[in-house]
């Protein structure tokens, strides 16, 4: 892959793999291999945790386009050189959260995918990216499933800290881009 041609984004716009019946089959152990080393990868590059959520849901089928799209990850990978976590001393230990879910991204199961990312003091410590486990009836049952799960993390890391003797005084915050989700989040019924 040190000829091809890179480019900007990590997955082609729109895109929605899943199984078809007149898929094409690839090489499942090279799909494997790639997939695994791509995730080995992900501990330091937050910027592949969703494409890499997607691809890796085929390993036990994988077909010409779903390694087409590994490819691209590939192609993507050599345009971002350099890229990756960096850490930064700070003043605070501000711990915030930020979070999103896709409704009904799944076309093959209407599942929604969620994600989260956690910051203390300015650095990033924590992400996930996962499918939710059951069928969210609208989008707002589903950024609101993603900021329980993104509550559990940030208070999981305010316990951490606490647990490690750093004195953290100020409030976890997190953010969410759905308003209805964060309306229903204020409601104190």
């Amino acid at each position: 892959m040190t000829a091809c041609s890179p480019v900007s984004t990590s997955m082609e716009e729109n895109l929605k793999l899943g199984i078809y019946p007149d898929q094409v089959p690839t090489n499942k152990e090279r799909y494997l291999r790639l997939v695994g080393r791509l995730m080995y990868l992900a501990h330091t590059r937050l910027d592949l945790a969703y494409v890499l959520s997607a691809v890796s849901q085929f390993m036990h089928s994988p077909s010409e386009e779903h390694m087409n799209a590994i490819t691209h990850i590939l192609r993507y990978l050599k345009s971002s050189l350099g890229k990756g976590i960096m850490f930064k001393k700070g003043n605070n230990l501000d711990v915030k959260g930020y979070t999103d879910a896709d409704w009904a991204g799944s076309i093959k199961d209407r599942w929604s995918t969620v994600g989260y990312f956690t910051f203390v003091g300015g650095n990033l410590v924590t992400w996930r990216s996962k499918k939710q486990a059951v069928v969210a009836l609208s989008s707002v049952e589903s950024e609101f499933r993603g900021m329980a799960k993104a509550i559990c993390e940030l208070l999981w890391i305010r316990n951490l800290l606490k647990d490690l003797n750093i004195k953290h005084d100020s409030p976890v915050k997190l953010y969410c881009d759905n308003k209805v989700a964060c309306d229903i989040a204020h409601n104190p019924i």
